[in-house]
Order: structure tokens, then C-alpha cells, then sequence
């Protein structure tokens, strides 16, 4: 069993300059998040931070290495984009790809996702980025919106990704919701026999399943025995079968299948997804390492350059035999 536990403050080639730069930080943090739960700080619920110019729904491939397209899902058509490192040919080359899975009130092109993205294929990894159903562009109902349903819109993702002949090996990496959803799917190809290459999981939400069984989501509450058809979450409508569900998602259970390479990031000033989420994780995996970031909130604010680097590092080690 391998498991390697970075504490507070041990990544220390990026530290905090001073007290007064963490100080400027919180109350930077604190007035992004207030802006950002506005109501009119949402399109279809979606949190859009960050994001880069919308591109056309219909397949397109482009000369900057880009290429949209609709992934059949189990609940109509995903918005999805590949994006592939400058150069690549996909009738002569092979590379990795990383699939990747926003969270909750986020979409394919919201932070950290988008400037993960970046990352990846500036160092010479494809990637797959897609919007859970009833988010962004994809098709669904948000009210119809579930984590078992999201579970299998990353399966139809999978399934496609696995079709393509340039692609050798694929990374699944989720934050927060998403990390759920991936570390849950992770699981079942292990069971299936398919496993991904390797797991990234940033601040990884396994708290959901608490919250739900609390009536709890953010600032919003409810009945958690006998919910409402939906509650209205920042602009999200979080239907009712959203909340019975996820109260007995077999979070840990179907994720701890997986025995491959995991990384875990959660940041020390994440007020959203506990530590204890993380620290949870790294307990029951096989072969996982976990960084605690210092200074750094839920959606991965600041410090991009070491969660950047840490997550290189793993994805080097975990290609090694």
C-alpha cells in the first residue's frame, strides 16, 4: 500500500509572502464569493467564472487544436470539447487524456476546470471537458438532475473517449461534485474491469451526502424526509429526487473499488467542502497521495502554480512502472 500525506504547509516552493498578502487574499476571496452567489451572477445556474469565449454547439473542428462536439448521454445530448496540445496529429500521433468534471453550479469552462485545461495541453495531455446534463449547454432538466444521473453522463463520456484510436490512456479528474462523480466511476471501471490510468480529485464533495441528509445545500434549506419538487439554489433548480438520492449514495464504498493512482488537493481555505472530505478519501484508496494546499479556497483561487505542479508530478509518477 502506497499513501504519501503532504501537511499544511509542506509545499513550500510557493509559500504565502506575508501575513498581510493572506489577509488581502481572504478579503479578495470573500468579495469574489459574494459576487459570485448573486442571482445575477448565473446563466442557467451555472457558475461561469473564469470562462473562456462560448463556442458554436454543433461539431466543429478548428486550427487551434479544438474540436466541439454533443456526446450522446443518458438524458440527451452533452456539450462536450476536446482540446489537444499544438501539433497534434491525431492520424499519426497518441497521447493521454484527462476527462474532466466540474462541480456543483459549475460547467465545463468554469474554474479550476478552464485553467486545468490549459495546463494539461501546454504539457502535451488531451483533453475532454463536458457539461453535466442540465448544465451549461447540455441538454436535461436541472430539475431531473441527479449524482447517480451525472455518474452516468461521465460513463457515455468514457465510453467515447475509449473509442478514440490516437487516445492510449485516460486520467479521470473531478472537482468537488465532480470529484465525486469521478472517484464513483473510477470505482465501477475498476469493477468492470477498465479502470482508468489514474485519479485527480480536487476538494472532492463526499459532504453532499451530509448535507442532503440535512436539508442543507449552501445557504439554502429544505425537509430532507419529505422534500419539495425543487429548491432554488443560487439559480440551480435542485429537484426533489436530487436530494432523496444522494442521501444514500454509496460515496465511499463504490469509490474505494479503485486501486489505482490517486491525487488528492483540497485547500486549507476551503469553506465549502470540509478537509475532513479529503482526509477521508486518502484513508480508504489503495495507492493515493494527499496534499493539503495552504492558503488556497474551494476553487483553487490561488496557488495555481504548486496545484499545477503537484498535479504534474503525480501524472509523471503514475506513468512510471
Amino acid at each position: 500500500m502506497h499513501r504519501k500525506f503532504v501537511a499544511e504547509g509542506s509545499v513550500s516552493r510557493f509559500p504565502l509572502r506575508n501575513r498581510s498578502t493572506e489577509m488581502w487574499g481572504v478579503f479578495f476571496l470573500a468579495l469574489l464569493t459574494l459576487a459570485l452567489l448573486s442571482p445575477t451572477a448565473w446563466a442557467k445556474g451555472n457558475m461561469d467564472i473564469g470562462s473562456e469565449n462560448s463556442t458554436p454547439a454543433e461539431v466543429t473542428r478548428s486550427n487551434t487544436m479544438k474540436d466541439t462536439l454533443q456526446i450522446k448521454g443518458p438524458f440527451g445530448n452533452l456539450s462536450a470539447e476536446m482540446l489537444f496540445p499544438q501539433g497534434f496529429d491525431r492520424e499519426k500521433d497518441q497521447c493521454e487524456m484527462v476527462i474532466l468534471m466540474h462541480g456543483f453550479l459549475g460547467s465545463k469552462k468554469a474554474v479550476p476546470i478552464s485553467f486545468l485545461s490549459r495546463f494539461f495541453i501546454e504539457n502535451g495531455y488531451a483533453v475532454l471537458r463536458f457539461d453535466f446534463n442540465g448544465y451549461g449547454k447540455s441538454e436535461g432538466a436541472q430539475i431531473a438532475n441527479t449524482v447517480p444521473g451525472m455518474i452516468q453522463d461521465a460513463m457515455a463520456v468514457w465510453t467515447y473517449a475509449s473509442t478514440l484510436p490516437y487516445v492510449n490512456r485516460i486520467i479521470l479528474l473531478g472537482h468537488s461534485q465532480g470529484g465525486v462523480v469521478a472517484g464513483m466511476l473510477a470505482g465501477r471501471l475498476e469493477k468492470a474491469g477498465t479502470p482508468p490510468a489514474a485519479l485527480i480529485q480536487l476538494a472532492p464533495a463526499s459532504v453532499l451526502k451530509e448535507y442532503a441528509s440535512q436539508g442543507r445545500f449552501l445557504s439554502v434549506h429544505c425537509d430532507p424526509v419529505n422534500p419539495p419538487d425543487s429548491i432554488n439554489v443560487y439559480g440551480f433548480k435542485m429537484g426533489r429526487d436530487y436530494i432523496l438520492t444522494a442521501q444514500t449514495l454509496p460515496i465511499e464504498e463504490e469509490s474505494a473499488w479503485y486501486t489505482g493512482p490517486v491525487c488528492l488537493l483540497h485547500g486549507t481555505m476551503d469553506r465549502i467542502v470540509p478537509l475532513s472530505c479529503s482526509e477521508r478519501y486518502n484513508q480508504i484508496y489503495q495507492n493515493s497521495e494527499f496534499h493539503r494546499i495552504r492558503g488556497t479556497d474551494h476553487l483553487f483561487l490561488f496557488h495555481r502554480r504548486t496545484v499545477r505542479q503537484l498535479i504534474l508530478d503525480f501524472i509523471v509518477s503514475a506513468n512510471t512502472p
